[in-house]
């Protein structure tokens, strides 16, 4: 049953996560927007859900919106955060917090000095089970804290944007921490790379801490099925926390205990003793929190702070990760993690991305995971190129430009100011390839002209030229000229509307549902602004 919120919050990013984000903040009442740059997916979640969707900086700008909950790639989270704390919002935001300690200091402190909420989700410290394993800590009935250890394993799927410490860990170490109400002094971590040399598939973190309480989190996405399961040991009982278990056996209390006999521990061994506990969703109590937390101005439990401890023990599990592998630095931290590059100031280039000699790149441009820039290419300012792209030779890219993961932008492409390239969206320069005929002399120009969007998976077959602002929904073949303003789909894609400047959908008035900037049709196949 949905309930009714005086709280209005907008969700960034409507994807594998963000969907579940979406349906829990609708069903509390309290969803406002929907913000996400592929509009069939927002579509289909307003129909169902409820909502409007918002480019993220209307959404910033709409007074009515309280908070924003992100579930964006790690690698935005920093600087969405901040942007939306600056604009007065309260701030949900997935884990983790951000990829550099230094950025999550900053974005903590930000909330702090302007009163708003920063709330981390740490999914599993709003799971029922663990707040009642937590109760049973905090009352002592497992005794003085020895040993806690956590498995998260899956043969499930497997990143490239982060390795597994990254991906799986933040949840275990989150809960760890909670339990034990202290920070390590000492982190040693190993991992195993078998599906790619500088991502760990596998890895083991071990933990020490002041008060003599020792932890370790194993984590793997090489496993033959799937478990995640914490187990607590103290001196006079143990508990164990199965997520893989019935609701009614996920939290089993064992009173096994050690004696002393003649100077030898001799284990006493008891049955297992199931705790009751009422059944609930764990992310709707997340996102109710949140919620309330904004209304009263009470500190989340799992604030800004919370979620810097958890990201400085993820760095320094990843230092200890590196220097086991004998590399001493980087080939194991987070893949999304970025590095400077020394002749482009400015310019962030991740440490698994080449670029090649002759390349111009703008201030701001962002080059991501196992990208590849080739000779006498030309970047504009505050590019982001997303993992996998290989753009070049003798590319020019404007500024502004959004290129997302695993597409190749050939010779002969061109792509002016603001283009959006959805994710494996396709261009090609030549219209008839053979593998032992060489066409380099046939390729034909393709023009992307300023402000259009390509869909994920749409292929823009060479020697035609997109219009301004044009919209090339996903999966759609463009075989021709597309108009400005035109959605096109299909194969072979057609025109069935037009978009406005910001890729809303106009209707029969050609008046933009967000600006409220007016449209008119000067033929069958042009639209113009009306000034």
């Amino acid at each position: 049953m949905t309930m009714a919120s005086d709280i209005r919050v907008a969700v960034v990013g409507c994807g594998y996560w963000g969907k579940n984000l979406v349906r829990n903040f609708a069903e509390l009442g309290a969803l406002e927007a929907l913000v996400d740059a592929h509009q069939p997916t927002v579509e289909a979640l307003i129909a169902k859900h409820g909502g409007r969707a918002l480019g993220f900086e209307a959404a910033l700008a709409d007074p009515g919106i309280h908070a924003v909950a992100i579930a964006a790639p790690a690698a935005l989270h920093y600087k969405l955060a901040k942007q939306a704390l600056e604009a007065g919002k309260h701030v949900f935001v997935e884990k983790p917090l951000a990829l550099e300690v230094n950025e999550a200091k900053e974005l903590c402190a930000l909330a702090e000095r302007l009163d708003r909420r920063l709330m981390v989700g740490h999914l599993l410290q709003y799971h029922p089970i663990f707040l009642e394993l937590k109760t049973l800590v905090r009352e002592g009935k497992l005794g003085r804290l020895q040993y806690v250890y956590s498995n998260r394993l899956n043969l499930g799927k497997i990143r490239r944007e982060e390795d597994i410490l990254w991906s799986f860990a933040p949840h275990d170490l989150s809960m760890i921490l909670s339990l034990i109400g202290s920070e390590p002094e000492k982190v040693e971590a190993v991992g195993g790379y078998y599906l790619h040399d500088a991502i760990a598939d596998v890895t083991t973190t071990h933990l020490a801490f002041p008060g003599g309480e020792r932890a370790h989190v194993f984590v793997s996405w090489l496993h033959p099925f799937k478990e995640q399961k914490l187990v607590v040991v103290g001196s006079e009982a143990m508990a164990v926390f199965d997520d893989g278990e019935a609701w009614d056996r996920k939290l089993l209390l064992y009173p096994h205990k050690v004696e002393w006999k003649d100077n030898m521990p001799v284990p006493v061994k008891a049955d297992a003793i199931p705790v009751s506990v009422p059944q609930d969703e764990p992310l709707k109590q997340e996102c109710l929190h949140f919620i309330e937390c904004v209304r009263s101005g009470a500190t989340p439990r799992t604030d800004g702070r919370e979620g810097l401890r958890v990201l400085s023990v993820l760095s320094r599990a990843a230092e200890s990760l590196a220097q086991a592998r004998g590399n001493g630095a980087s080939t194991a931290a987070p893949a999304a993690k970025p590095r400077v590059a020394k002749h482009y100031p400015g310019v962030t280039v991740h440490e698994s991305a080449y670029v090649d000699p002759g390349v111009e790149i703008g201030e701001g441009t962002k080059i991501w995971h196992f990208s590849h820039i080739l000779g006498n290419v030309t970047l504009g300012k505050n590019v982001n190129i997303g993992q996998n792209v290989v753009i070049g030779p003798k590319v020019v890219v404007g500024n502004n430009v959004k290129i997302q993961n695993n597409v190749s932008v050939y010779e002969g492409v061109t792509l002016e100011d603001g283009v959006f390239c959805g994710p494996s969206c396709v261009f090609t320069n030549v219209n008839n390839p053979r593998s032992e005929i060489a066409r380099k002399s046939e390729y034909r120009p393709t023009l992307v002209k300023r402000g259009a969007s390509i869909g994920a998976n749409a292929t823009i077959v060479c020697g035609h030229t997109l219009g301004e602002y044009s919209f090339i929904a996903a999966g759609a073949v463009v075989a021709k000229d597309v108009p400005a303003f035109a959605l096109m789909a299909g194969v072979p894609a057609k025109r069935i509307g037009w978009m406005s400047h910001v890729g809303a959908k106009l209707g029969p008035d050609l008046v933009c549902p967000e600006t409220g900037r007016r449209y008119r049709e000067t033929g069958p196949n042009t639209l113009e602004e009306i000034a």
